[in-house]
């Protein structure tokens, strides 16, 4: 059994560390390194990631690898990738890597995909050949996120004759504003759900289906306008889905993890095949960049370690995700729950109370939206918020004017939050000077595409997810269960009952009594 990891020894010299070095800025670092960026980037293939921003030595580098060894991350690692069961406290293995090796002949989950991919490029053949014009995908958490990110992403990649929809949330809202622009003759909907018993997808589910019975020419005819992606097949078909049309889902692949599995069947049918298949080989190779590189050239190692030190020892308990291209809305919020789900634990892997920090919370939006959002706080702010800005080379368009100015201003917003602006350099009137001086010294890393494209952004999805399980590895908890999601949703179940008849509620304390209560009175 591990020690706390506050109790490790390359934790505690870190600690010493940062005392150390605690008035040091940034300014300093780059003065006293001109060539700190050399020092402190990495590239591969079309991705760079630039930490010089970072408060951070060579020899914070070196005791941030020190706690990578001392918690055994590689052995975990390659624990992960040979299919052992990590996964603990479900006794599951965690195989959503093995989905991107389309080269492997040799491991069951391996040739399980390559038969599904074989299932779902068929039914798009089908789909397509046929008189449909819109999908809407009906799932929730990761089966909502992952897919709705992608298809967003890649709309360039768009085969032309469907549209893509998606729906999650149980506010009928949502769903009542796709429907009441589609036609149901043309309408296909994909259902999510790995247990097919998640409230939210059924509940828009059974939406959906009252809404094809309600055309005269559907009601006996709807199910041909229903696919599933389920563990639960038999659910599935007891909700009128044909079980020729259920494509599975596996227990070794977590929901925030699946787009990579037929959850991805939106994506396939918006961008093709093939764009799926790139954007698998764009993962696997950042899955064999993850198992091969060199910790200090390892950019999902890195990313962690960074994140761990600037949340354990820098007190930045907060991160945002600023991408600088709209084709990236959704990265932020796939990355609260990837980041927030996996490691937002107080407990360790035997079950002991966590002594530090777990998941920073995270948050975001894309640039230069953002600038004129919540960017003061980052720049005078007095809480300490770490950044990661994201952006593209080569635009999406042909306004070459505009993305020098995007990407401009993401590279400006790094460097001003890194300098910030002191007494002596404002030069306005005394009476304000204080008002317009920024503190700086704030970190960020940057990340630049080359380009985006399903085999980049599958680089970068990837990046992110093994940048999480580093951190839960050091942390030394379990990143692929997500236990606190259920209590709230079991609650709400018991309280459903009660909010449909009419009685008087008194048997709950009394904030949920008063709120049901008034609830009924004036629903």
């Amino acid at each position: 059994m591990r020690k706390p990891l506050s109790e490790l020894v390359s934790y505690q010299s870190l600690h010493t560390h940062a005392h150390d070095i605690q008035g040091h800025t940034l300014r300093e670092l780059f003065a006293q390194k001109p060539n700190r960026f050399d020092v402190f980037s990495h590239s591969i293939d079309s991705l760079l990631l630039d930490y010089s921003k970072n408060r951070v030595t060579e020899e914070t580098i070196d005791k941030l690898l020190a706690l990578f060894y001392e918690c055994e991350v590689e052995s975990w690692r390659d624990k992960m990738f040979a299919g052992e069961l990590i996964n603990t406290t479900e006794h599951r293995a965690v195989q959503h890597a093995a989905l991107r090796d389309l080269n492997d002949a040799t491991s069951a989950m391996a040739k399980n995909q390559l038969d599904v991919l074989q299932l779902m490029g068929a039914f798009v053949e089908q789909v397509r050949a046929g008189d449909f014009t819109d999908v809407v995908n009906i799932g929730i958490g990761g089966s909502h996120l992952g897919p709705m990110l992608v298809c967003d992403a890649l709309s360039g990649f768009a085969e032309t004759g469907l549209n893509v929809h998606f729906v999650a949330n149980v506010d009928a809202t949502e769903i009542n504003r796709v429907l009441e622009k589609l036609n149901p003759a043309s309408t296909l909907f994909i259902i999510t759900s790995k247990s097919f018993t998640t409230q939210e997808t059924l509940a828009n589910a059974d939406t959906a289906k009252n809404w094809l019975a309600a055309d005269e020419q559907l009601k006996n005819t709807s199910a041909k306008h229903f696919v599933a992606v389920s563990a639960n097949v038999e659910k599935a078909v007891a909700f009128g889905i044909p079980q020729e049309c259920v494509f599975p889902m596996w227990d070794e692949i977590g929901g925030r993890y699946s787009l990579w599995s037929a959850v991805g069947l939106s994506i396939v049918l918006y961008v093709g095949m093939p764009a799926f298949k790139e954007l698998l080989r764009g993962a696997n190779a950042m899955d064999e960049h993850f198992k091969k590189a060199q910790p200090k050239e390892n950019l999902p190692v890195l990313l962690a370690l960074l994140e761990i030190w600037n949340q354990h020892f820098l007190q930045a308990s907060v991160h945002a995700v600023l991408p600088y291209d709209a084709r990236l809305q959704y990265l932020p919020a796939y990355l609260q729950q990837l980041v927030m789900e996996s490691n937002g634990k107080y407990v360790d892997r035997a079950g002991n109370p966590l002594s530090v920090p777990s998941a920073p919370v995270v948050f975001g939006d894309v640039g230069t939206n953002a600038q004129h959002s919540f960017f003061q706080l980052l720049h005078q702010g007095t809480q300490t918020v770490s950044c990661d800005f994201i952006g593209v080379a080569k635009a999406g368009h042909e306004n070459s004017a505009q993305h020098d100015m995007l990407i401009a201003n993401m590279i400006g917003q790094t460097q001003a939050l890194m300098l910030g602006q002191t007494l002596e350099e404002v030069h306005d009137d005394p009476q304000l000077a204080a008002h317009k001086m920024f503190p700086g010294n704030r970190v960020s890393n940057t990340l630049l595409l080359k380009d985006l494209t399903p085999f980049t952004l599958g680089m970068l999805l990837a990046m992110y997810e093994h940048k999480v399980f580093v951190q839960g590895i050091v942390l030394n908890i379990n990143s692929f269960d997500q236990m606190g999601v259920e209590l709230g949703k079991n609650l709400a179940s018991n309280l459903l009952e009660k909010m449909q008849n009419t009685d008087f509620v008194s048997d709950q304390d009394s904030s949920t009594n008063a709120l049901i209560n008034f609830y009924k009175k004036h629903s």
